[in-house]
């Protein structure tokens, strides 16, 4: 009770920051809702899972990567607030199997049972830091590999997401996320990247060097790690998400090995 009490007073807070927070899951949501629709006008994909079994999929991906924010790894080249989580496996598996969409969707879910499980230390800063990053790495590999089910589109997709998940994590940290951080403990940037330096030589006394030594290898680590991870369990996961049993299961993967072929 005490962390919803706390919450509620962070929302009222940071109001402001908290609108447009949801405004920007809104227009990615919009944005990837769009991608979809005109690749099913293309491609003529259909969708035969049912609504409930489409949800019950959602809640469940969403717990699971809630679960999976909260425990954090320390790399040995960035200081100690740059930590890997596995929290996006979940929304690529939910992504992969329902869309871009329904990935922004569980992404969204996520931050708010974390939020409610452990409320927010930086602000909500935190938060849109890994929604953002990980939107940056889902939604790109989640169009293309909706655009076409084959192996050979998994693994393009894969190696777009980590692309684009590392130059845009960088970039965002560069950018927002480290001058963001240092109005919000109203210490000067500086002194944040003499953290870097202390545990990473080559982070310098910049922030361009910074990131480039301790954001991109993390989110280079994350995408390569997460895209691994997804195409070893995603084939073996999807037919119990979109099925309703071992006969439906069966169908499914008919369907996805004549779309691989």
């Amino acid at each position: 009770m005490e962390t919803i009490n706390n919450l509620i007073t962070q929302v009222k807070t940071n109001a402001l920051y908290v609108g447009s927070f949801l405004l920007i899951i809104a227009g990615l949501f919009v944005c990837s809702v769009v991608a979809e629709r005109i690749i099913r006008s293309k491609k003529g994909i259909t969708d035969k899972t049912s609504a409930a079994r489409r949800a019950a999929s959602v809640g469940l991906l969403s717990a699971i990567s809630a679960a999976l924010m909260l425990i954090e790894l320390p790399m040995p080249f960035a200081p100690s607030f740059y930590k890997l989580d596995l929290s996006e496996l979940p929304v690529m598996i939910g992504a992969y199997a329902f869309g871009p969409s329904v990935g922004v969707l569980i992404e969204f879910i996520k931050i708010i049972l974390k939020l409610f499980m452990k409320g927010t230390s930086t602000a909500f800063v935190g938060e849109l830091a890994n929604f953002a990053v990980g939107a940056s790495f889902v939604i790109p590999a989640a169009t293309l590999y909706y655009a076409g089910r084959t192996k050979k589109n998994a693994i393009k997709s894969c190696v777009l997401g980590t692309i684009c998940i590392t130059m845009f994590g960088t970039a965002f940290n560069a950018v927002y996320l480290l001058p963001a951080f240092a109005k919000l403990y109203g210490m000067p940037l500086e002194s944040i990247l003499d953290l870097g330096a202390k545990v990473n030589p080559l982070a310098g006394n910049n922030i361009v060097t910074f990131v480039l030594a301790c954001v991109a290898p993390l989110n280079l680590i994350k995408g390569a790690v997460i895209s691994l991870l997804t195409l070893l369990v995603y084939k073996r996961i999807s037919p119990v998400l979109k099925g309703a049993g071992i006969g439906a299961d069966l169908v499914t993967r008919k369907n996805e090995k004549a779309e691989e072929n």
